[in-house]
């Protein structure tokens, strides 16, 4: 046996022999600031941070944990009252748990003979893959280094470990750009002809660490830090401070996690896995992350530590490969996984360290994975008797169901795969190239499509990739943290590329001999993990649910109390609806039917009319297709309530701007004269609009208004739809029509709206001698409308909340203007927490709609009310639909499954 499996054995036989509680460390309010692993439980991700209740967890499980002990995230929160300092008592704290942490190790920190060295490792109470810091090797200086090389009689690892601390430190702590580091050691593999860090002699590492000391003093005017508590205290304090790091800013504001939860920070004894061929380091999942199918799932790096693995820094072998080369290892992990899953009920994401052939778990979490995976985990967890369905509802995040419907490589499109990668996040992705993250967020922003092609990902490169359509990386596996990260956000990702060869000077990569540069047009398939050159055309995803979708969504619908309804506008969209599980249509925009091509110009002749008769003649033709577009909705909707809402916008959204009439009639007078018939046709058009213009169009003749100014425009609406209900009764189709009066804010507009609505609908229905059941209602979209509630109900036969102007007239913002200018700055200055037109806002829009509500049920008890502005398919504000007791909700299509399980997790919650 040599000194280091003395060292593991020793190690292993004081920790499980140290007796619990031993040690305490509390702060001045008594609270205590320092746990050591084995005082802790898998229940303290609040206070020790997922990382740290892991490791807690496995610690008392008997599991093969490296003793050490966490920093409490209240010790961050401190932090950064006590102005991103260590607070006063903290580094007195640390050096009486090292001195435990060494007399359970029998190692010394800072000590030549037998150096103690530790991670230090963040640890939020969810996970956030790669979004704050982490140091390994901490303890190294020039004399430690020396000690550990003789210790262990490999000054190649020793030597390794040193400069891959020093890296660490000098980007972390002192802020040194990675860049400069792993430029040292490019030439360095260049200079001795090598291709991998693990080919580097010790020579070759003193030479590398030589010149990282050099960088150093350049860019700090100091050394390298040899204190070894100094370099304890810095690391602490440079992880408590990532948590407010733009990367993990960012993601947090991607995820909607709280900014006020702080980081616990883990101290744990190294265990490596850089010692050899029998060591190695790696991460898995107990399912695989893609899929859900139930099988290990994951990749090991021989000879390497872990931020090899996460960075992505070397494509690593699978995990299966380790049975033939290690197989008491594999057997052992493949026992513990299995055991760690059963314990969390839940699938798990594992970090280990192989030391000479010794297993040492290093993490254990609830594992990120695709939706796909999360539901069909779920149904296994399920049939295996481990989780009840109400469990399985409330463990798939609602939103994420919207990666199930991702786009695919059109079939008929004719082209070559360049090359293949790892498929590490699926979906289909085409975009322009572009070589950094902050570029990706500029053009991605700006409306671009745009594919973030990297060597590999790194956390700062979070904002670029939310940005993004999708990824392509050089390096890395399907656990490097761009197909972690990837997966999370639903962006399609296709890693360890390695027939790419970016070249990061000239900002170009070579893909199959091609060399393409910045602006080049790609597409990549994360299913498959095809790489394309071109740009090829895209089908979206299909309207079917899967089998195994239908079956978890079946069990939503069975918990749910709210219906689900969808926006739809054509037959095609309310078919998808229904496939996709929605009961009704609470929204059917008219307006959209008026744009359409063939019938553009008889609503432009219509609008420009000078008499009431021009106008009739005009509708009279625009009436055939009005009635069909109902007829298609109401029929592809049989035995479902339709909503459809009577013109809303104003008239001159139909015409030319006036702006481009202008120039169009100022050339035809220079080029044809004032005689031509086309300028005479334009002239007539700009008179119109000129009459149509208002200051404020948002708030001019729109909505009821304008069916109050132009009433036959309504009667000719109200007649193509009861005309279309009471054919399709005659063919036996139940249609199910119901009238929506948008923009009511009096109870006056409210009553000649509905008299004139009923008086067409009740002709109609007599003429054709059939029955035809509907209602007639308001959609509630001004703050007035929600205090009148009371009156309107007196008339209106059902409600629905038209949240997206009922946000404009509540906040006072125009949609449009505010989502492109302040909005965003807003939300970066927390002026804003949400985006109010995309989560709704309980505390001002909320309670007016709680208001409308409560006095709309007293005037009308049977009161139908929904909502069908964007909020229908957001999560949380489908769960304050349901705290409200709203009947329905409403939303596009494809959001229809997300609101089926919001629902049905809103009513778990209150059960």
């Amino acid at each position: 046996m040599d000194q280091m499996e003395k060292v593991s054995v020793s190690t292993t036989r004081l920790y499980n022999d140290f007796p619990r509680s031993a040690v305490k460390q509390t702060s001045g309010d008594g609270k205590k600031s320092i746990w050591f692993f084995e005082d802790g439980s898998g229940d303290m991700k609040d206070l020790l941070g997922g990382k740290g209740a892991g490791l807690a967890e496995m610690t008392r499980a008997g599991l093969p944990v490296p003793p050490g002990f966490t920093l409490t995230t209240e010790v961050c929160l401190a932090f950064y009252e006590a102005g991103r300092k260590l607070p006063d008592g903290i580094p007195d704290q640390l050096r009486t748990s090292m001195a435990e942490l060494e007399r359970r190790t029998g190692k010394g920190f800072g000590q030549a003979h037998d150096p103690l060295l530790v991670s230090v490792r963040s640890g939020a109470r969810v996970s956030m893959p790669g979004m704050m810091d982490t140091i390994l090797n901490l303890g190294l200086n020039d004399e430690t280094v020396a000690g550990l090389a003789k210790l262990t009689a490999n000054p190649r690892f020793a030597y390794d470990a040193y400069r891959r601390f020093m890296a660490m430190f000098g980007n972390i702590v002192l802020g040194i750009p990675k860049d400069e580091f792993d430029h040292v050691v490019d030439e360095a593999k260049q200079k001795a002809g090598v291709a991998t860090d693990p080919e580097l002699t010790a020579d070759r590492w003193k030479e590398v660490i030589a010149q990282y000391r050099e960088i150093v003093r350049v860019h700090t005017g100091k050394p390298f830090p040899q204190d070894v508590f100094e370099q304890l205290d810095l690391a602490i304090a440079a992880v408590f401070d990532s948590w407010h790091s733009k990367r993990a800013a960012d993601y947090r504001a991607f995820n909607k996690i709280s900014d006020e939860w702080g980081t616990a920070c883990s101290v744990c004894s190294m265990v490596f896995g850089n010692l050899g061929d029998d060591s190695g380091t790696g991460v898995a999942f107990t399912r695989d992350p893609n899929t859900g199918e139930k099988v290990l799932f994951g990749e090991y790096l021989r000879n390497a530590q872990g931020e090899d693995v996460v960075a992505g820094i070397r494509t690593p072998m699978k995990i299966s490969d380790l049975q033939s080369s290690q197989p008491d290892v594999y057997a052992q992990f493949v026992a513990i996984a299995h055991q760690l899953e059963t314990h969390y009920r839940d699938m798990q994401d594992l970090e280990f360290t192989v030391e000479r052939g010794k297993l040492w778990m290093l993490q254990t979490r609830s594992a990120k994975r695709s939706a796909e995976a999360a539901v069909r985990v779920a149904i296994d967890f399920v049939r295996e008797g481990i989780i009840t369905q109400a469990e399985a509802l409330r463990r798939v995040d609602a939103a994420s169901l919207d990666q199930l419907f991702h786009a695919r490589i059109d079939p008929n499109e004719k082209y070559k795969v360049a090359g293949k990668g790892l498929n590490a996040s699926p979906g289909a992705a085409t975009g322009q190239i572009v070589f950094d993250a902050d570029k990706a967020a500029e053009r991605g922003n700006a409306g671009e499509d745009v594919i973030l092609v990297r060597v590999e990902t790194a956390p700062d490169d979070v904002h670029g990739m939310i940005a993004a359509k999708g990824i392509l990386t050089a390096r890395g596996g399907a656990t490097s943290h761009a197909a972690v990260v990837a997966r999370g956000m639903g962006r399609p990702c296709v890693a360890g590329f390695d027939a790419m060869v970016i070249d990061r000077r000239h900002r170009t990569a070579t893909i199959d001999g091609q060399v393409l540069k910045e602006g080049d047009w790609i597409t990549i398939d994360g299913t498959t993990g095809n790489v394309v050159v071109g740009k090829l055309a895209l089908i979206p995803p299909p309207s079917e649910l899967p089998e195994w979708l239908a079956e978890f969504l079946g069990w939503a619908d069975d918990a749910m109390r709210l219906e689900v309804w969808a926006n739809a506008d054509t037959p095609d969209d309310a078919r998808r609806a229904r496939e996709l599980g929605a009961t009704g249509i609470g929204l059917c925009r008219t307006e959209h039917m008026f744009m359409q091509q063939d019938r553009l110009p008889v609503v432009q002749r219509m609008i420009i009319s000078d008499t009431p008769e021009a106008r009739a003649e005009a509708l009279a033709q625009l009436l055939p297709f009005q009635k069909k577009d109902f007829a298609g909705i109401l029929e592809a909707m049989a035995g479902y309530p339709v909503t459809i809402r009577l013109l809303d916008p104003p008239l001159h959204e139909f015409l030319p701007s006036l702006e481009q009439l202008l120039v169009e009639t100022t050339e035809l007078r220079l080029t044809k004269g004032e005689s031509d018939p086309t300028y005479v046709d334009k002239m007539r058009i700009l008179a119109r609009v000129r009459a149509l213009h208002e200051q404020n169009p948002m708030l001019g003749l729109r909505v009821c208004r304008l069916g109050i100014v132009y009433p036959e425009i309504y009667a000719m609406q109200v007649r193509a739809i009861f005309e279309a209900a009471c054919e399709l009764t005659g063919r036996g189709v139940d249609a199910q029509p119901d009238v929506m009066i948008p923009g009511v804010g009096t109870v006056e507009e409210m009553q000649v709206t509905y008299d004139a609505t009923k008086a067409v609908a009740d002709e109609v229905i007599a003429a054709h001698g059939c029955s035809v059941k509907y209602r007639i209602g308001t959609m509630v979209e001004l703050p007035r409308a929600c205090v009148v509630a009371g009156e309107l109900a007196e008339i209106a036969q059902f409600f629905s909340f038209g949240t997206n102007d009922l946000t404009q007239t509540v906040y006072g913002y125009s949609r449009d203007d505010a989502e492109a200018s302040f909005i965003p700055r807003y939300l970066e200055k927390k002026i804003l927490k949400d985006d109010p037109f995309q989560v709704l806002d309980r505390v001002g829009v909320g309670e007016l709609m709680r208001m409308g509500v409560e006095r709309g049920r007293i005037a009308r008890p049977d009161l139908k009310i929904g909502i069908c502005g964007e909020h229908g398919g957001e999560p949380s504000s489908v769960a304050f639909c349901d705290e409200l007791g709203l009947d329905y909700v409403s939303c596009s299509p494809y959001r229809v499954p997300i609101a089926r399980l919001a629902a049905a997790q809103s009513a778990l919650a209150s059960s």
